[in-house]
């Protein structure tokens, strides 16, 4: 993409779900490094990344807060990590189109750039960025609210869950077995994509996960596996 257009610009704004007030700062969120090496001038998203990261944080900690009002810290911390990750947000970027809108220099767009979720997630907190300062914190606020919200409800009842895959690499290297491998597929549209998960322990599959990002599932196909592991390992 040798740049992008007033009306690509309004046609990204939509798909974001945001009316900007300046397009200028969606179109900044855009700019990956890649594209400023080549074509010098526009600095880049990361500034856009890094206040988007801090007010992802913010507003994810305060609905965290207020929904799990009796949990400990520790809870609060495992909710907040499980929609918090290159992962989760990747997805949403995917499911949103937003790769097809990046500025990326060319060797990063022949490589792929455009579906990776390092580029996505970190696109995506750009944009959140963006919003804050075009609208204001309770813009902002709202924006982040309306695309986790889902997430933050789906996570809640596999907090206890959330570490499995730490869990059971750590068994793995304990009894001696090759570390886990998770085969992950999706099936469905971008905005109702729902992913599989497997886990193969030595050439062997052990458990399943269901969830709507691959974070999700992988955490409880996990769960699955060292459950069977262990009974496994105990007959």
């Amino acid at each position: 993409m040798s740049d992008i257009s007033h009306d690509r610009l309004m046609q990204c704004a939509e798909i974001v779900g945001h009316t900007f007030n300046d397009l200028s700062l969606l179109r900044s969120a855009l700019v990956h490094r890649s594209w400023h090496a080549e074509h010098g001038g526009d600095v880049t998203n990361e500034r856009l990344e890094f206040l988007g990261d801090a007010v992802l944080g913010w507003v994810v900690a305060d609905l965290a807060f207020h929904r799990l009002a009796q949990d400990p810290e520790g809870k609060l911390t495992d909710l907040r990590r499980s929609v918090v990750n290159m992962n989760a947000l990747s997805d949403l970027a995917r499911a949103k189109g937003i790769g097809e809108f990046l500025l990326l220099g060319r060797g990063e767009d022949a490589a792929g750039g455009r579906d990776k979720s390092s580029i996505l997630a970190d696109a995506f907190e750009a944009i959140i960025g963006a919003v804050y300062l075009d609208a204001g914190s309770d813009a902002a606020f709202a924006y982040v609210q309306a695309h986790l919200a889902a997430s933050i409800e789906e996570a809640i009842p596999n907090l206890d869950k959330f570490d499995t895959k730490t869990r059971l690499q750590e068994y793995c290297a304990r009894s001696g077995k090759q570390a886990p491998v998770y085969a992950v597929e999706g099936e469905g549209p971008d905005h109702e994509r729902i992913f599989t998960a497997r886990v193969l322990i030595n050439q062997r599959e052990w458990g399943t996960g269901v969830g709507r990002t691959k974070k999700a599932a992988e955490q409880l196909a996990a769960s699955a596996a060292y459950d069977a592991l262990v009974e496994h390992d105990n007959a």
